[in-house]
């Protein structure tokens, strides 16, 4: 049968709810696909999703470091770059920037200091 890996999924420490929607719901565009508390006083841990994309998000002491970094692979990514700018987030200004290394990355960071890089072939790469 042999091993099969299905995705991975970072896990962001957050230090503000409102923050955290403001950034990945408001300006990435992301769903809340569910949260959990133990109890109304515990800090929140929540999924995240837009397409097949997910991130977990945690108030928990422990669950990530502040300054942590994804580097995910999309596509569409001079549409994406368009949809950010275009909602004039003063926080995120991020540019399109083509790599020597023959790929296109739109990075943004989000309220607590962690860095998502979308990445994207651009054909140019040389083998």
């Amino acid at each position: 049968m042999g091993v099969e890996f299905k995705q991975a999924i970072p896990v962001f420490r957050i230090f503000s709810v409102e923050k955290a929607r403001e950034f990945y719901l408001d300006f990435l565009g992301f769903t809340v696909e569910w949260e959990h508390r133990f109890d109304p006083d515990a800090p929140l841990y929540m999924c995240v999703t837009r397409g097949a994309l997910s991130f977990h998000l945690s108030e928990h002491h422990g669950d990530g470091t502040p300054g942590s970094r994804a580097y995910i692979l999309a596509s569409g990514l001079a549409e994406f770059h368009r949809e950010l700018t275009g909602k004039a987030y003063k926080y995120n200004r991020p540019s399109l920037d083509r790599q020597p290394w023959g790929m296109l990355e739109v990075t943004v960071v989000d309220p607590f200091n962690n860095r998502i890089t979308f990445a994207e072939p651009d054909g140019t790469a040389s083998a």
